[in-house]
């Protein structure tokens, strides 16, 4: 049976990385992204850098439940092995909670893309990873999982909120051999930094955190990294 890695949000940044590393690992990838013109160029660029890779995709929103059932059961009607799952899709707003707007919609927004995504494809694929007692469940997160930063208070509150889902997770799931791991980053040279004047090497690069997580992947059946926490190596910034 086929062996597929879903990848959301896999056309940018990590999630990009990710879809590369295994590929040329040789897995089926399974990926979907709002826009289907990048899409296009992700299928296009993996073409040309893994020749014959294995690539499905959709268009999809996953802050909009109706996608994410769409896209969910895109992955189910392929009827592979789901052996890894990156619940990748996420966004950043920055600003305080007390300046948030009076009907609270960035944190909603917040949590919705950054929480309820992940929650719901989850739920969603489970089931099928439950009766092939096995995979890898990676999510996520970020070092601001552990530390909250008053520019970026609903976004902490959607990651904190997501490493509190992550645990929960791997306590569900270590009796029937499913793996969770949290993944932590700090900052990474994706376009969320574009236009800081920094240099590049202040930034832990994509790559390196898809080759982390690969080497989570990678260890026997009978270990678990838990949290995969990567900064910078001068530190957060």
């Amino acid at each position: 049976m086929q062996k597929y890695i879903i990848v959301t949000g896999g056309t940018k940044g990590i999630g990009r990385a990710v879809v590369m590393r295994f590929a040329r690992a040789g897995f089926a990838v399974v990926t979907c992204a709002r826009s289907a013109a990048d899409l296009v160029t992700l299928a296009t660029d993996l073409e040309q850098e893994t020749p014959g890779s294995e690539l499905y995709t959709v268009s999809a929103n996953l802050s909009q439940p109706a996608d994410t059932r769409r896209f969910t059961d895109f992955v189910l009607a392929l009827g592979g092995k789901i052996e890894v799952l990156v619940n990748n899709t996420g966004a950043f707003t920055p600003g305080r909670l007390q300046d948030d707007m009076d009907d609270g919609s960035v944190l909603r927004h917040m949590i919705d893309v950054n929480l309820y995504s992940t929650y719901d494809v989850t739920r969603a694929l489970l089931p099928s990873m439950l009766a092939q007692r096995g995979g890898h469940i990676f999510t996520m997160c970020s070092v601001a999982s552990l530390r909250a930063y008053p520019s970026g208070g609903a976004y902490s509150v959607a990651k904190f909120a997501l490493l509190g889902l992550t645990k929960a997770l791997r306590e569900e799931l270590k009796e029937q051999s499913i793996r969770v791991t949290a993944v932590l980053p700090g900052a990474t040279l994706t376009a969320s930094w574009e236009g800081v004047d920094l240099p590049p090497e202040r930034f832990i690069k994509a790559e390196d955190v898809a080759e982390a997580i690969f080497g989570a992947y990678s260890l026997s059946p009978q270990a678990v990294v838990e949290e995969l926490l990567i900064r910078p190596q001068l530190g957060d910034i």
